[in-house]
């Protein structure tokens, strides 16, 4: 048996059935819960948004770095064709 942290409903878990890291939601509330031990079992509240946003940032950083580079692309090729930016 364990505890929702939201709403303090008990759930009925048993530890052979879940391990560290697990998912499950509260049959009460609906919030989403994170098996943090698991004897006994405690639960921790989390927010799925939060991933996605972790997710967002990485796809972000991927962009900054290919426009980075395209910009680096830009210069040697201007450099190539012997153009002189310092006239």
């Amino acid at each position: 048996m364990a505890t929702c942290p939201e709403c303090d409903a008990d759930i009925e878990v048993d530890e052979f059935d879940v391990d560290k890291g697990d998912l499950i939601s509260c049959p009460e509330c609906g919030s989403n819960l994170e098996v943090t031990t698991t004897s006994p079992v405690e639960l921790e509240a989390t927010d799925e948004d939060d991933d996605d946003d972790d997710d967002d940032d990485e796809d972000d950083d991927d962009v900054e770095d290919d426009d980075a580079e395209t910009l680096d692309d830009e210069v040697d090729d201007d450099d190539a064709n012997g153009e002189d930016w310092e006239e």
